[in-house]
């Protein structure tokens, strides 16, 4: 099974980038959240949604 980690296109990470989740619609809401609070600004970050092995964060 996959998770997925919402990652920053400049690979900065902050209190978005390098979250992991059990679903992809997870991590959507995040991101969908975070731009819905911005309007038409050029100073949002861009972030993806990257499916990631089940090795990550384990240990």
């Amino acid at each position: 099974m996959s998770r997925y980690q919402i990652l920053r296109d400049d690979g900065i990470r902050d209190g978005i980038a390098g979250q992991v989740f059990a679903s992809y619609g997870a991590a959507h809401a995040v991101l969908e959240r975070y731009y819905a609070d911005l309007c038409c600004s050029d100073d949002r970050e861009y972030y993806r949604i990257e499916a990631v092995g089940e090795e990550l964060g384990d240990g």
